[in-house]
Parts: C-alpha cells; sequence; structure tokens
C-alpha cells in the first residue's frame, strides 16, 4: 500500500477545498426543511458549486469499477439510508433525518469532502440520540491522529464507543485518503485494534465518515446500484471531516462558519493543553 503524503501546497489547496465543501452545507442547511425533494437540495448544492464557488461537484458521473456513473452532485441518505442515497422526488417529512455528503472539486483539482445531518421538524429521541452519538464517534476517531499512532486506534475509538451506547459499526464502508483523487489509499476502517495498521505521518489527508446503525450493522443495497440500507430497517447515522495529520496531531480541513462545534470533551482538552 502506497501512502500519499501531500507537500505543504497540496496541503494548502487541501485546506480551500475543505473549506468550500463545508460552505456548501453550511448554505442548504436553511433549505433542508418539511416540504423539499432531495432532487430541489440537488439542484440548488449544485447550482452553488458550479454558479457561486467555481467548483464541480465530485460524485456527478463518479464510477468505479464495477458501478454505473453516480448520477447526481450530492447524496442524500434518509432515515434507514446509510450512504449513497440518490437525490430524486422523495419529499423531507417532519421527523425525517438525512445526511448530506458533499464533495466539492476546485479549480486546482483538489477534494474537499464532509457531511452532516440534519433533522426534519422534530427529531425521535433515538434519532437525536444516534446522531449525536456518531458525531461523539467521529471526533473521537478524529482525536486519535497524530504521528506515531495507527489507523487502528482510530477505528478502535468509534466502534468502542458506538458499542458502548447499543449501536454497530457499518463495516462494508470507510473512510479514505483524498487529494486531487477522490479516493485513494489508506482505507480509514471505523472498527478496529489498537495499535494495528498503517502508523501515521505527517502530511497524510484522509476522511474519517463513521456510518452508525441504530440497529445491526447488516447492509443491504438498492437496486439503483448505489443506495445502501440497513438490512433490518433501523435508522442510520453518519459524520464527515477531512483533515491531515499535522507534527503535533491533526487539522481539520472541512471547518467553516456554520460547522457544529467539536463536542466539550474536544474543546475541553485543547483549553486545558
Amino acid at each position: 500500500m502506497t501512502i500519499n503524503i501531500k507537500t505543504p501546497a497540496d496541503i494548502e489547496g487541501m485546506r480551500i477545498a475543505g473549506r468550500l465543501g463545508s460552505e456548501v452545507l453550511d448554505y442548504i442547511t436553511p433549505f433542508v426543511k418539511a416540504g423539499v425533494t432531495t432532487g430541489e437540495l440537488d439542484r440548488l448544492c449544485h447550482e452553488y458549486m458550479t454558479n457561486v464557488q467555481g467548483t464541480v461537484p465530485a460524485p456527478l458521473n463518479y464510477c468505479p469499477p464495477g458501478y454505473t456513473p453516480y448520477p447526481k452532485a450530492i447524496c442524500t441518505s434518509v432515515n434507514d439510508v446509510i450512504c449513497h442515497g440518490i437525490p430524486g422526488d422523495k419529499v423531507l417529512k417532519d421527523g425525517d433525518v438525512v445526511n448530506l455528503d458533499i464533495t466539492v472539486i476546485t479549480k486546482d483539482g483538489y477534494h474537499g469532502d464532509n457531511s452532516r445531518m440534519f433533522f426534519i421538524g422534530k427529531p425521535s429521541i433515538l434519532a437525536k440520540r444516534l446522531s449525536d452519538v456518531t458525531f461523539e464517534c467521529m471526533w473521537l476517531g478524529i482525536e486519535q491522529v497524530k504521528p506515531g499512532a495507527t489507523l487502528g486506534d482510530i477505528g478502535h475509538a468509534i466502534q468502542v464507543h458506538a458499542e458502548k451506547n447499543g449501536y454497530s459499526v457499518v463495516r462494508e464502508f470507510c473512510g479514505h485518503g483524498i487529494g486531487k483523487v477522490f479516493h485513494e489509499e489508506p482505507q480509514i476502517l471505523h472498527y478496529g485494534k489498537p495499535g494495528t495498521g498503517p502508523v501515521l505521518e505527517p502530511g497524510m489527508v484522509f476522511t474519517i465518515e463513521p456510518m452508525i446503525n441504530a440497529g445491526r450493522r447488516e447492509i443491504k443495497e438498492m437496486p439503483d446500484g448505489w443506495t445502501i440500507k440497513t438490512k433490518d430497517r433501523s435508522l442510520s447515522a453518519q459524520w464527515e471531516h477531512t483533515l491531515v495529520v499535522t507534527e503535533t496531531g491533526y487539522e481539520v480541513f472541512t471547518l467553516s462558519a456554520g460547522s457544529p462545534p467539536p463536542p466539550a470533551f474536544v474543546t475541553e482538552k485543547k483549553a486545558a493543553a
């Protein structure tokens, strides 16, 4: 496995891409409400990327081996959809939860990849708790990142927190290296054993994007070849950031004015440092 170590110029390019990716989520937030279709959210995001930012939506026509080209600009995963939900005529209604997964490509070719959870109206206690725990899982994984740590440390921190709360970790999909290529080495598993896997070095850039199910971890692929649902129809949640390993820890690229702040355990640790 060859893990691409990014140059200072690459890191600056990724910093810009990450912020732009996050700003699409800031822009779309007020539109994510009851009565809107997922297709309309896709249209708005696509227009914002191309007309306002001058970026390109990375998912549009993305075609890994064995797949048909992905037909839309963003992924909209509602309720029991784990990932890769294709926007269309689905109308969001009160009580729904939706993950919007956004990746932009800048004019310099860098990818900024992130996702957030949104509640339509008032969420159920279960949906709110699942989203909160998944957000904590992501940040617990991020907090493991520093030179000399391993990828297994990240996965272990996520898995322990999810399972301690009675949830399960999706294993078929994971985080990934990213740069001028959308998906590259290494794969960032959201489960694992501490001290295993590749050792982190400054300049590695990757996503951490745990997919956590309220029920069992088993998945099912829908006939469109992209949409992945929980096999038991339980709710699923996901949060995602793109980050770089620095000399002393990490820097998250996908932060902007509207990003939800990190959990208290992150901010308190930074204040004490």
